[in-house]
């Protein structure tokens, strides 16, 4: 018979052959599988839409009407080239991650072809994509004391196929009533600033007050189309500038006393405030140090308005080197944390400083499952938070009022997640700080938790001896994890030793995009190729690749104290109970490594439950069909180090003491290996040491006619009270935090 055909199964296993991305390594895919499931380019752009983009692997007849279709609603018009490959417009979306779409060639009535694009927060775009607001400080001010003359704007002209195009305003704002099911996110075309300009790439003008009513809209953004489009058409090529206060264009009211007009909107804004629902309360604590803040890396990013390893640029947050922010926003209002330390690593507050941290109501990055207020991506925020820091702080001097609704949060209920590594020929250091080696070969269980099934998988192959045959031990070569039903990210050495990371069983490619919004789940690749996943429940994976294994580390958060098992161990503080089976029998933890090995093969991957992508024949016969634990590997238990081995010398320079290093130097007769197992240790080592607990004992007031001195409220340190003149000082005259989390002393009063 005819084999099947890949049209509308995109993703599927059919009878006869496969329309699943892993069918091309394994060569079963349908005759017609490059035919109807797509690969594009470029796959992902800003959420605002209006990007052109080419279908790669499909010729289309050049009198085909392309429709492409979003989510299997959202309708654009796509296009065939002379080249007959096809093109889609990106949609204006309210979400970010992978959106699903389809194709069609016969204008809308079937649509047999499908792809996926990767709609991304709109800050996160490359700048090439945006038009770039020249000097935006002068457009977010203009109107205020000192700003006139011109203002202008430039793009890459090359972008956009015309040779005239419109300048439009786009106005931003959420409707109905707040954290109901009503609230609705509109961005809606405004006016037209300029028609038919020339597509140079660059426009200058001076900007008049908006007529009629647009000149109260006070948030917008830009947008640069090809003038033969209507006004306002939507889903069209377009470059987007990037979102903005739009001083530039308000009304006289404003230009004539810009002070008293955000003052008005201040406490505006103070009163609605007010009467919404107060979501300080279930925002996660701070981290009470720079060191704990970076090391929590499942709980918090780098906020890329502030970061200490591009040069500290903190606009917003004056005297911070470094910021982060909440990767989850919080339960049931979506809000978002942020978190600013100064030079000596100590948190900045707002009670102290203007550069301190403001928690938002709008999370910046948004939060599933996006779509509706407050959870846009980047816009909520700006709504929420960010115009009303210009109308009290920026543009009037009212910041108290800021600051009172969006206070730092301190640390004290901050507690440090827990930490467990795996690294080398997988040498394991448990969530309680035992560390063991397990030579096993196979697919095993890392961890697993009952409180959100969260599962880490790792797969050890046998390593190689620098000239290519195979050493007796193993090492970590996959790693692949899921919690609850969120997506499966699977992290690899490919056969050729480039690291791959598989979403689905799908590589990813991270050329256009670092960071991606998932099911359950954030991914992040680093520029040294090191991935983090950062799962809902604040459970976070990190792993690098080095000298040819990989490296795991697992950060989890308190919640799952006595919620674990698996080879990292039983994570409760107590390191008697971590050899624990699968049957909840335990061994002692001075158990030899042949006792070790046994209790390593109970924890492999039972079949049926295997997160890992099977793609290569290799795999399929080692991983799949084969056992999970290889029984008829044997590793080596103790390496001898024999006086005369010419690899002595060396291997006691690089290592000096660290036992890990010294295995790995004998089993696999590699210096490298050696130090890189070195530098896992080392690296699990200051982790472990930077994420120790801290106790604070909370912020301190000054008393009413006088001062304080110190801004640092951790155990040890110290904060002293002077009168101002003419005052006298009762109570005390220094306070110490103490390692209790109570202040000694009693509260000063002058």
């Amino acid at each position: 018979g005819t084999p099947d055909s890949c049209s509308h199964r995109c993703g599927e296993l059919l009878s006869t052959c496969s329309c699943q991305e892993t069918c091309q390594s394994l060569r079963t895919c349908c005759p017609d599988y490059k035919e109807f499931c797509l690969h594009i380019s470029p796959h992902s752009g800003s959420l605002m839409g209006g990007k052109d983009f080419e279908i790669e692997n499909t010729a289309f007849n050049t009198s085909s009407r392309l429709k492409c279709r979003f989510k299997q609603k959202i309708e654009t018009n796509g296009y065939v080239a002379k080249d007959g490959k096809g093109h889609c417009i990106s949609p204006l979306l309210y979400e970010t991650g992978f959106v699903p779409f389809e194709v069609s060639a016969d204008d809308g009535l079937t649509f047999p072809y499908s792809g996926t694009w990767l709609s991304v927060h709109h800050s996160k775009v490359s700048d090439g994509e945006k038009s770039v607001l020249v000097n935006a400080t002068k457009w977010q001010y203009y109107g205020t004391a000192n700003t006139e003359g011109n203002i202008s704007l430039t793009w890459k002209h090359q972008v956009l196929p015309a040779t005239h195009i419109n300048i439009e305003v786009w106005g931003y704002e959420e409707i109905g009533e707040a954290y109901s099911d009503s609230w609705l996110a509109i961005w809606k075309y405004l006016y037209t600033l300029a028609r038919e300009a020339p597509n140079t790439g660059t426009f200058s003008f001076t900007p008049v007050p908006a007529k009629g009513n647009y000149s109260t809209v006070d948030f917008g953004i830009l947008r640069i189309t090809p003038s033969n489009y209507s006004d306002g058409q939507s889903n069209v090529p377009s470059v987007w500038s990037s979102e903005h206060a739009l001083a530039w264009h308000l009304g006289e009211d404003f230009r004539s006393d810009p002070s008293a007009w955000a003052t008005a909107k201040c406490l505006e804004w103070d009163r609605k405030e007010e009467k919404l629902p107060n979501f300080l309360e279930e925002i996660i604590d701070c981290p009470c140090t720079l060191a704990q803040a970076r090391a929590d890396t499942g709980r918090f990013h780098t906020d890329y308005g502030c970061d200490i390893e591009k040069g500290s640029v903190c606009t917003y947050h004056p005297g911070a080197v470094h910021c982060v922010r909440a990767i989850q926003a919080s339960p049931q209002y979506a809000a978002g944390q942020q978190c600013c330390y100064d030079a000596t690593g100590t948190q900045i507050l707002t009670q102290d400083s203007t550069g301190g941290s403001t928690p938002d109501r709008g999370h910046d990055w948004g939060s599933p499952p996006f779509m509706k207020p407050p959870r846009i991506p980047g816009f909520s925020h700006w709504l929420y938070d960010v115009i009303s820091f210009y109308y009290c702080c920026l543009w009037s001097d009212n910041c108290q009022f800021y600051m009172k609704h969006r206070p730092s949060s301190d640390c004290r209920k901050y507690r440090p997640p827990r930490a467990a590594s795996a690294f080398g020929d997988p040498h394991f250091i448990t969530f309680d700080g035992l560390n063991f080696t397990f030579k096993g070969h196979g697919e095993y269980t890392f961890v697993q938790s009952d409180l959100t099934f969260l599962r880490v998988q790792g797969r050890t192959q046998q390593a190689h001896f620098p000239n290519g045959s195979e050493a007796q031990v193993t090492g970590l070569s996959a790693v692949a994890m899921q919690e609850n039903n969120s997506d499966v990210i699977e992290v690899r050495y490919s056969e050729d030793l480039n690291m791959e990371v598989l979403l689905n069983q799908m590589v990813v490619n991270f050329s256009e995009q670092s960071w991606m919004d998932l099911k359950g789940l954030f991914l992040h690749s680093a520029v040294d190729q090191t991935i983090t996943v950062m799962f809902s429940s604040g459970a976070g994976v990190e792993i690098r690749g080095s000298g040819g294994f990989l490296t795991l580390t697992v950060l989890l958060p308190e919640k799952f104290m006595n919620h674990t098992q698996g080879l990292f161990g039983v994570m409760n503080g107590n390191t008697e109970d971590e050899y624990t089976f699968k049957n909840k029998t335990t061994i002692s933890v001075h158990a030899n490594p042949q006792q070790l090995f046994e209790f390593g093969a109970d924890w492999a991957v039972e079949n049926g439950t295997s997160l890992f992508t099977y793609d290569t024949e290799f795999l399929l016969n080692n991983f799949f069909f084969g056992e999970k634990h290889n029984s008829s590997f044997l590793p080596v238990f103790f390496p001898y180090e024999d006086p005369a081995d010419p690899l002595m010398k060396d291997m006691v320079l690089l290592c000096d003491s660290d036992p890990f290093c010294r295995f790995d130097v004998l089993t696999t007769r590699s210096l490298q290996v050696g130090n890189s197992t070195k530098l896992s240790h080392q690296n699990h080592k200051w982790l472990v040491e930077n994420l120790k607990s801290v106790v604070s004992c909370g912020w301190l007031d000054h008393p009413a006619n006088g001062r304080k001195e110190g801004t640092n409220y951790l155990s040890g340190s110290a904060v002293h009270f002077t009168c101002n003149q003419g005052y006298e000082l009762t109570g005390s005259k220094e306070r110490i935090c103490q390692a209790t989390g109570a202040w000694s002393g009693e509260t000063p009063s002058c």
